[in-house]
Order: structure tokens, then sequence, then C-alpha cells
């Protein structure tokens, strides 16, 4: 790609997102997701093949189908109310359209069926600007409009992502559509708390971006795409293998580590809302969740599959990427338990 494209490209998907954040208009928000989404397809197209191609028309259709819902209950809005802001007023079926706009955005279940595919179809990088820095606009519009979204409606969409990432995850072998169902689980978890303390969710993205990028920064040094090729890590970096274990238990909620924190004021605040069933179902799935990281553990770390000796001369044939800010995202994304109290004051 030309680099003066691939800046253009790259500020305008800086841009989209903040556009929204820092936006009270819906127009306007509905501008910035609109940046967001056409300057992705041609960083997703990067690559030409037909299987990035298929990625990115399955992107395009998608979130296009969810900005022209999104449009339609922003102009029902307006018409009711001659506002472009939503107000305690506005008809609960506008807010339901808008809320399913933003769900398709985020890929949330049950609309979730594009998120795996669009991501197992890009390259590493691509894929972690989809699951992280663009779930940051849709997810930015609710947390704006929390307080008139009909709490059992959110609830339902959340259970019913948790279950779908759990499940959807058990069987793959594919990193990045691991990750991706780990990204639909861990929106989920925003979700259910997000009628209660939008405060909560913006702490669990949070954690969830610095996890995330640690995993996929780990993915990147040698393109390890599969779990099969992740088999091979301890013989090329050795290093890598207790770093990407925690990471993982990190991922799944495990204690001490810092995917734990969010998930525990979660479950406590779900209980103080008298949200008990719902506390409990979430908790359930975070333990299948947990059981394919582990099975990824055991992969990488608990065995070691046969090669041949020609093998051994990898590390000096091929050259591994290096990212400086990885220690610090690693400490970050796995260490920062003992800071709760600060956190949630």
């Amino acid at each position: 790609m030309n680099p003066l494209t691939l800046l253009t490209v790259s500020l305008t998907i800086l841009m989209g997102p903040i556009v929204t954040m820092m936006s009270s208009n819906l127009l306007l928000m509905w501008v910035g997701l609109e940046m967001s989404l056409l300057a992705m397809i041609p960083l997703l197209t990067h690559k030409k093949s037909p299987r990035s191609t298929e990625a990115a028309t399955k992107y395009f259709m998608t979130q296009t189908t969810a900005s022209m819902i999104m449009l339609l209950a922003i102009i029902l809005n307006h018409i009711q109310l001659g506002s472009w802001n939503m107000h305690p007023q506005t008809n609960k079926l506008t807010l339901t359209i808008m809320f399913i706009a933003l769900v398709i955005k985020l890929g949330l279940a049950p609309f979730h069926t594009w998120l795996p595919e669009v991501t197992q179809g890009v390259p590493l990088s691509s894929g972690l600007i989809l699951l992280t820095w663009q779930k940051i606009a849709p997810l930015s519009i609710l947390y704006q409009i929390h307080e008139l979204l009909d709490p059992l409606l959110t609830t339902t969409i959340s259970i019913i992502s948790v279950f779908t990432g759990a499940w959807g995850g058990l069987n793959q072998t594919q990193m990045r559509k691991i990750m991706a169902y780990s990204s639909i689980a861990h929106m989920g978890w925003m979700l259910a708390i997000l009628p209660y303390n939008p405060s909560l969710t913006l702490l669990n993205l949070t954690i969830y971006i610095l996890m995330t990028i640690s995993m996929f920064l780990m993915l990147m040094t040698s393109s390890y795409t599969t779990i099969n090729s992740i088999s091979m890590a301890w013989n090329k970096h050795p290093i890598m293998i207790p770093l990407m274990a925690t990471v993982l238990l990190s991922l799944g909620g495990l204690p001490p580590l810092s995917g734990f924190m969010p998930k525990w004021l979660i479950i406590t605040e779900l209980l103080k809302n008298n949200s008990t069933p719902a506390a409990s179902l979430i908790a359930l799935m975070a333990l299948l969740n947990l059981f394919f990281y582990t099975r990824l553990i055991y992969s990488t770390s608990l065995t070691i599959f046969p090669t041949n000796n020609n093998s051994k001369l990898i590390p000096q044939q091929l050259a591994s990427k290096h990212f400086p800010m990885m220690p610090l995202l690693m400490t970050l994304s796995t260490m920062i338990l003992p800071l709760t109290p600060l956190l949630i004051l």
C-alpha cells in the first residue's frame, strides 16, 4: 500500500472512534462509525487474497446493514422529538432498533457469525484492530444511552453472547477464531453490567484490550495462527511459553491475574442488583472459556510434539518480529489485580 494511502487510512481509523466518543449528537456519532468502517476495508484487503476479499466483503455488508438500521433509529427519534439526541421520552421501539444496530456492530450474539469469519480471513495485525479499537465506538454510544436501555434485553443479549463465546471457541483450532469467540464472550460480560454500573464496563474494556493486544503481539512474533504452529513455539521462543500461558489464564479470569478483577467486580455488582441468575450463568460459562484457554496452554507448554532435527535450525533461519511495548503490556495484563481498590473508587 502506498505510504500516503496507509497514513490516511490509519488516521481515519484513529479519528473515527474519537469523533464518536466526543459527540453527543447522534448524527455525528454515526459519521464517526462510518469513518471507521470505510477506512477499515483497505486495511482488511491489504494482503491480496481471495480469503481477505471475502472477509472484507462480509465485514462491509454486515457493518453497512447495522449503519442503516442505526440511521433509521436516529431519523425516527428526530421525527418523534425533533432532536438529534436520545431522551427519556424516546420511543422504546426506537431505542430497541438503535440497540440492535450497535449489537450487530459489536458482533454480539445472535448477530455474531460474521466476526470469527472476518477475523480468520485477515492478517493478525488487522484482526487485532478489529477486536480492540473497533469495539470502542459502539460501546461509547451504549455507554451514553445506558440509562435508557431495557435491562432485561441487555441481560438476555449478554448471556447469549457469553454462552456463544464459550461454546463456539471449544472446537476451534485457528487462533484468530479462538480470539474472536473470546471477544464475543468478553463483550457479553461488558454488556451484562452496563445498565447497573457502566464504569465497570469501561474497566473491563480496558483490561480486555490490554490482554488481547498482549496475546496478538505474541502471535505476531512468528505468525502463529493455529494450535499446531503454537505447539512449536517451545523450539523457536522458549521464553514465550510461560508468558503466553499467563496471558491465557488472565483472559480466562483466573486469580490472581488481572483478568479476574473485572469478572469479580461484575459478579459482585450483579448480585447487589438482585441479578443472581445472570451472575450464576455467566460465571459458569467462564469455566468453559477457561477450558479452551487451558487446552492452548496444554498444547504449548505441557507437550512436546515430535520434531525432526532440522526443526532445531528454525530460529537461525527465520527472523522474528520484536515489539518494545510487549513487557509493559504483559505486566499490565497480568499483574494489576492488587490495584483493584484504586480502580473502583
